[in-house]
């Protein structure tokens, strides 16, 4: 089934709230040595948006260019290798770096991170956790307790509106809370889970059964654990 029709603009302007009032990037930027928050740093993350997103993006802004797997120079990858792990309906991006950012013109994947929505096995789409590869580096993940209410509903309602008319869109997340799922299982770990009735949860991966926890007592990890908000 081919891609709904994003109206970005309207993505952009219902998602916009910022994950924390905090500048997160700055509480990470001091501990990367590159001396730029990890999720602008292309040798840590690289974006992945919608195609309909780049078309809107070129158009609009000089910000972002196609991924070619060499603007790391430290460890450049082999674009072939990512890009077989990203969906057939997204495209790798980088950007001019965080000196250079629009914040309106900030990407999906820029505005949700370092979040995704998780999906249940029984098919349930009922809040939110992180990409599990950033723990030792996103200062967000070992502060959950200051995600802020406005991004959480923002969150939500653009997951809604979005999985409403995109099947696949959500079955890419079904796939990925699986995956959680299997990694954190055979850590002996439960997922730590934003839900979207506002409490916070740990997880068990196995049985899905959730304990009411508060984020601010959440794992922190890297340098984090010691620090606080």
């Amino acid at each position: 089934m081919p891609a709904p029709d994003l109206n970005i603009p309207r993505f952009y302007t219902g998602f916009s709230a910022p994950v924390t009032a905090l500048d997160c990037g700055r509480m990470c930027a001091p501990h990367n040595p590159h001396g730029i928050p990890f999720c602008c740093d292309i040798c840590h993350a690289v974006p992945a948006v919608y195609h309909q997103e780049w078309e809107y993006l070129r158009l609009h802004t000089d910000l972002w260019h196609p991924w070619r797997g060499d603007e790391c120079a430290e460890e450049p990858v082999n674009p072939s290798i990512l890009a077989e792990d990203t969906p057939e309906h997204m495209r790798l991006l980088a950007c001019k770096g965080p000196a250079h950012c629009q914040r309106e013109y900030r990407s999906s994947s820029c505005r949700q991170f370092p979040f995704f929505p998780y999906i249940t096995a029984n098919d349930r789409f009922i809040g939110m956790t992180y990409h599990w590869d950033f723990e030792p580096t996103c200062w967000v993940i070992s502060n959950l307790g200051a995600v802020t209410a406005d991004f959480r509903r923002e969150f939500f309602a653009t997951y809604d509106a979005l999985f409403n008319t995109w099947l696949e869109e959500y079955e890419s997340y079904a796939w990925l809370s699986e995956d959680m799922r299997a990694a954190f299982g055979s850590l002996h770990r439960r997922i730590p889970i934003l839900h979207r009735n506002g409490s916070d949860y740990l997880l068990s991966p196995a049985t899905e059964r959730m304990e009411r926890v508060p984020a601010s007592q959440f794992r922190r990890f890297g340098p984090y654990r010691l620090s606080s908000c």
